[in-house]
């Protein structure tokens, strides 16, 4: 579901259950050849036993850009439901203790983490729950999803939310995105310390979809040749209220990934 401009009346909020308020995305460095391994054991261990204690498994990717990372998110109703539902899971969930040695094995690295809510209550995901999660040998989605994290100095104001809206988020309409949700940090401790997410970032979030990576590179090729809007006016207005250039993760989804393109 794309993201309006603005809120019209009848759009489904976070109260209406189709989005988590907290969203955890998480990146993790897999030793090299065994992220397809990975997959498999998340996809097939890691999904159900997870929902049932409260967690909501939003998407896992693989990273087209590193052929060792792997990234998924994972969504809850509020921070004690988090808290609750990370204890349930890694403490006393039969799931991980089974399989934790197995994922840690093919673990470099689990500490890339960031802690996000939307920036308003329309801009989560929107997810089907009645939609039956596909099986594990279902075939792969042709679907993309983007990540695009921007850092900035200060919290996300309402004035870069509204020169994104209303300059940015119609650019790359036009060029052939699909707007799928827009986050900011939540600024609450981590109330599973087990388990890191990088603090004191200032990040804003942005996702899109396409239906195939073809429509990505052409979505690309649209916005290079938009010289004068895009890239002589408006990327350049958007980085200047950056740190650093945005970060992004081209992200492939995996058979069981609701979260699709």
């Amino acid at each position: 579901m794309a993201l309006p401009l603005s809120p019209p009346a009848d759009r489904p909020t976070l109260a209406d259950g189709l989005s988590s308020p907290v969203v955890d995305l998480r990146q993790y460095t897999l030793f090299p050849g065994t992220r397809d391994r990975f997959v498999e054991l998340f996809d097939t261990e890691f999904v159900e036993p997870q929902e049932a204690v409260g967690a909501r498994v939003i998407g896992q990717f693989r990273d087209l850009g590193d052929p060792n990372r792997f990234v998924w998110m994972r969504g809850f109703s509020d921070m004690p439901a988090r808290e609750r539902a990370l204890k349930a899971f890694y403490n006393e969930g039969p799931a991980w203790a089974a399989h934790a040695e197995t994922a840690r094995s093919m673990l470099i690295d689990s500490s890339d983490a960031l802690l996000l809510k939307p920036v308003r209550p329309d801009s989560g995901f929107a997810l089907d729950d009645a939609a039956r999660r596909p099986p594990i040998e279902a075939d792969l989605p042709n679907g993309i999803v983007i990540a695009a994290i921007h850092h900035l100095e200060r919290p996300v104001s309402a004035e870069f939310i509204h020169f994104y809206e209303t300059a940015v988020l119609p650019a790359v309409r036009q060029a052939g995105a699909r707007p799928i949700g827009m986050f900011e940090t939540k600024y609450s401790a981590n109330n599973f310390p087990r388990l890191p997410i990088r603090e004191g970032e200032n990040v804003f979030v942005a996702f899109t979809g396409f239906a195939s990576l073809a429509k990505h590179h052409e979505y690309l090729t649209a916005l290079g040749r938009n010289k004068k809007a895009w890239k002589e006016r408006l990327y350049p207005e958007l980085t200047s209220r950056l740190l650093m250039p945005p970060q992004v993760l081209r992200l492939a989804p995996t058979t069981r990934s609701q979260l699709r393109g």
